[in-house]
């Protein structure tokens, strides 16, 4: 991961990496089309998307850094800070919300000492609202890291982040979907 202090430094991405940036290059009619995908590759790489990344990208990609940049700032994919080892996102749309979206959101906060916004001080967790999430029939619902878990209690959430801690990734069955593998 890269530290704040590193993300002016030039990117370095690994011979894998840059193998798959080109390989993505190579799927798109324009370098510009590649954008997402390619900030995706970088984001992964350093943990988030740093002004090394923006100026990366648009390089590669010949593209203004104001251009690159103002896609970061649309898509909330994006993180443009340093984050936690793991992002923990807490559904509050109204659907979530009456079904306890913000009691969801509140336990956390407790739980982990930190506001939505924010990491927590051992850089573990770093907490998020999200609008909408896609699971309204589900609801409360959070998403960590690329997993969606629906029909939430905190009780639940708590086990699960416990065992997220733990290093153990609850099984497929135990989560309701995991978006780069739904069909």
């Amino acid at each position: 991961m890269t530290t704040p202090a590193q993300s002016h430094a030039p990117l370095t991405l690994t011979p894998e990496q840059e193998r798959r940036i080109d390989e993505i290059l190579g799927r798109y009619p324009t370098r510009r089309a590649a954008c997402l995908p390619t900030l995706h590759v970088c984001q992964e790489a350093v943990g988030w998307v740093s002004p090394a990344v923006v100026a990366y990208v648009s390089q590669r990609l010949g593209m203004a850094a104001s251009e690159v940049q103002g896609v970061v700032t649309f898509y909330t994919m994006y993180h443009q800070a340093p984050v936690g080892k793991h992002v923990l996102w807490v559904c509050r749309t109204l659907s979530c919300d009456l079904r306890g979206g913000k009691t969801m959101q509140e336990h956390l906060e407790k739980r982990l000492g930190c506001h939505a916004g924010e990491t927590t001080a051992d850089g573990q967790w770093t907490l998020k609202k999200a609008e909408c999430l896609a699971a309204c029939g589900y609801a409360p619902m959070v998403q960590i890291d690329d997993r969606f878990y629906e029909n939430l209690t905190p009780e639940k959430l708590d086990a699960l982040m416990d065992r997220i801690e733990r290093g153990e990734m609850p099984a497929q069955e135990e989560t309701a979907w995991t978006p780069n593998q739904a069909s």
